[in-house]
């Protein structure tokens, strides 16, 4: 008898983000190089497109797809822009930006330190996904966080009013 499977796979969280690509073999490569991913594996169908593929960044994997707008799996670029983005801690952020830039991503908010004790920078990839990057510098309380955010707020309204 099979011993029983774990509910969650070993490697994995419980969440596991699955990102849909116009070319999923040209974003695994991507991936890797900007990232340090490691493909762990990969699954084509007939048409040699990739209906799934599993990357692992860090400590944490996922998945990987190309488009299929007849299930209803559409691209950010066919969608004209991504509903959302992935946070990946880095330990030096400013070099994992720019590496991530010189592999082809876009610039979309350079690297800085937030009110909430990380220090980020955002990019798009050339498959319309966007990441920041972020390397955490500060432990702070949720006072500090919650003044530090009423600060940048004030700041914002600022440069808006401008």
């Amino acid at each position: 008898m099979k011993p029983a499977a774990q509910p969650i796979p070993q490697g994995f969280h419980t969440v596991t983000a699955s990102l849909t690509v116009g070319n999923a073999a040209a974003a695994i490569e991507f991936y890797k190089k900007a990232l340090g991913a490691e493909e762990l594996m990969r699954m084509a169908g007939p048409d040699g497109k990739i209906g799934h593929a599993e990357l692992k960044i860090g400590d944490s994997i996922i998945f990987l797809n190309d488009e299929m707008p007849g299930m209803g799996c559409q691209s950010p670029q066919s969608l004209g822009g991504a509903s959302g983005s992935l946070y990946l801690y880095v330990e030096d952020v400013d070099s994992a930006v720019q590496r991530a830039i010189e592999a082809g991503g876009k610039a979309n908010m350079p690297v800085m330190d937030m009110f909430w004790g990380d220090r980020c920078g955002w990019f798009v990839d050339p498959f319309g996904h966007t990441w920041c990057l972020a390397t955490h510098t500060q432990d702070l309380s949720p006072e500090e966080v919650e003044a530090g955010s009423k600060a940048f707020w004030a700041q914002m309204a600022q440069k808006k009013s401008a």
